[in-house]
C-alpha cells in the first residue's frame, strides 16, 4: 500500500507482555506536580487533560495544572520557556518543529519538541461544502467559491492539501477572505461561499447541516495513490481515516472515507527527564481504561490508534516504552533517526541564518528564513514541503 495512503494501526496488546526492557524506568515515576498547557477550557483538548490529569492524581499522587491557551503562540510559549512540562498542542505542534508558519519569526524558529502521545478519534478533518452543490470529491471543488481564513495557516494548509488531493490548486477556485473561521460557516448558509475547512462535528458545521443549504463532506478514496501523494506534499500530516462521527449523515453505519491528524498532539521539548517521558506514556496505555470515557475523544489515546511513524519524533523514552511491549519495529526507528535527522539539520539551519543578523524588517525576515531553511534542507536530501 501507497505509504501515504496507510495510516499505521496496532493491535493492542494484553499486559503480560509489558516487561522491563529498558533500564531508566520499569515502573511509573512522575514528580508530585506538572503544568501543561491546553486549548481553551470549552475544548476537548481541554476536557482530555483534565481527565488524564484526574486519573493520574488518583493513580499515581501526581496533580496536573492545565493552562489554557487561546491561540497556539500561547500554548507554545510556556513549552518554549521550560514554565510547563507539556502542551496538548494542534497541529501548530508540527509547524513548530519545521518553523514555519507563525513560527517562521524572530522569536521562534524550529522548536525541538518530541510526542509523548496523540489522540485520532471518530472525527475527520476536512472541507464542509454547502449539501446543494453536488460535490462528491476534492476535485468537483473546481471553480467554486472557497473560504480562506485571514490569520489561521492551519486552517488554510487544510483547504490547500484538500485541493491538491483533487488535483486543484487555490487558481481552481474564487478565494473567499474572511476574518475568521466562524464568519466562513455565516457565508455559506448566507450564500456567499461554498467550503470552509473544519472538524466534522464542530457546531458551525451542525449549523450548515441544519441550514437550507445542507452539508456534504468530499470523500476521499484510500486507494487513490496519486491523491494521497499530492496531499502530502502539502501537509504530510494527514493519514486516510475512516470518520464515524460529524454533521450530516456520517455514522458508524454511514462511515465516511476521509482523512484526519491527531488532535491533541501532546508533546514535550526534547530534554524533557526520560523518567517523566517513559512514566507519562506507560500510565497512559496502562490506565487507558480509567479515562477514556471521560471527555470527548480520550478513546483516540488507544494504543491501536497511534500513528508511530507520523512526522514529529518520539521522546526517546517513549520509544524506549514501545520497544518494551514489543510494538516499535526497525522501519519505525528509521523513520523516527530520520525525523530526528530533519530536526537536527533546521536546528543547525537557524543556528547558522541568526548569526548573520538578518533583517529586522518581519516579512523579510520569514522570506529570508523560509529560502534558507529549504536550501538546507534540500542539501541535506529532505524535501522543504514549506517554501
Amino acid at each position: 500500500m501507497h505509504p501515504f495512503a496507510h495510516r499505521l494501526l496496532l493491535a493492542a496488546l494484553p499486559l503480560s507482555l509489558l516487561g522491563a526492557a529498558v533500564s531508566h524506568a520499569s515502573e511509573v515515576e512522575l514528580p508530585s506536580s506538572m503544568a501543561w498547557t491546553a486549548y481553551g477550557t470549552n475544548s476537548s483538548g481541554y476536557a482530555q487533560a483534565v481527565a488524564i490529569g484526574n486519573m493520574l492524581q488518583n493513580k499515581y499522587d501526581s496533580s496536573v495544572r492545565i493552562l489554557p491557551g487561546d491561540n497556539d503562540v500561547s500554548r507554545m510559549t510556556p513549552l518554549k520557556q521550560g514554565r510547563v512540562d507539556l502542551c496538548a498542542c494542534g497541529i501548530a505542534s508540527y509547524y513548530g518543529a519545521e518553523g514555519v508558519m507563525m513560527f517562521a519569526d524572530r522569536d521562534w524558529g524550529p522548536q525541538p519538541l518530541r510526542i509523548i502521545t496523540t489522540s485520532t478519534a471518530s472525527f475527520g478533518l476536512s472541507l464542509a461544502v454547502a449539501g446543494d452543490l453536488d460535490v462528491e470529491t476534492p476535485a468537483d471543488l473546481a471553480g467554486k467559491r472557497i473560504a480562506y481564513i485571514r490569520g489561521d495557516d492551519a486552517l488554510n494548509k487544510g483547504t490547500e492539501a484538500y485541493l491538491a488531493f483533487g488535483g486543484l490548486t487555490w487558481d481552481d477556485v474564487e478565494r473567499v477572505d474572511y476574518p475568521g473561521y466562524g464568519r466562513s460557516f455565516d457565508g455559506i448558509i448566507a450564500g456567499d461561499v461554498d467550503a470552509s475547512f473544519t472538524t466534522t462535528v464542530t457546531p458551525p458545521a451542525q449549523q450548515l447541516a441544519s441550514s437550507p443549504r445542507g452539508i456534504s463532506w468530499p470523500v476521499l478514496d484510500p486507494n487513490d495513490s496519486a491523491g494521497w501523494e499530492r496531499m502530502a506534499e502539502v501537509a504530510p500530516y494527514f493519514r486516510p481515516h475512516e470518520v464515524t462521527s460529524g454533521a450530516g449523515d456520517i455514522s458508524v453505519d454511514n462511515p465516511l472515507p476521509s482523512a484526519s491528524y491527531p488532535y491533541p498532539i501532546v508533546v514535550a521539548n526534547q530534554d524533557l527527564d526520560d523518567k517523566v517521558a517513559y512514566g507519562l506514556i506507560k500510565a497512559l496505555q496502562e490506565n487507558f481504561d480509567d479515562y477514556k470515557d471521560n471527555a470527548p475523544g480520550a478513546l483516540g489515546y488507544a494504543l491501536e490508534s497511534q500513528d508511530l511513524q507520523w512526522v514529529v519524533p518520539f521522546h526517546d523514552a517513549v520509544v524506549e516504552y514501545y520497544k518494551e511491549i514489543d510494538v516499535w519495529t526497525d522501519e519505525m526507528q528509521a523513520h523516527q533517526d530520520e525525523l530526528v535527522e530533519r530536526q537536527n539539520v533546521l536546528l543547525m539551519a537557524w543556528e547558522s541564518f541568526m548569526e548573520d543578523a538578518p533583517s529586522d524588517d518581519a516579512d523579510m525576515f520569514t522570506a529570508d528564513w523560509m529560502q534558507a531553511r529549504a536550501s538546507a534542507l534540500s542539501d541535506a536530501g529532505f524535501e522543504p514541503i514549506f517554501e
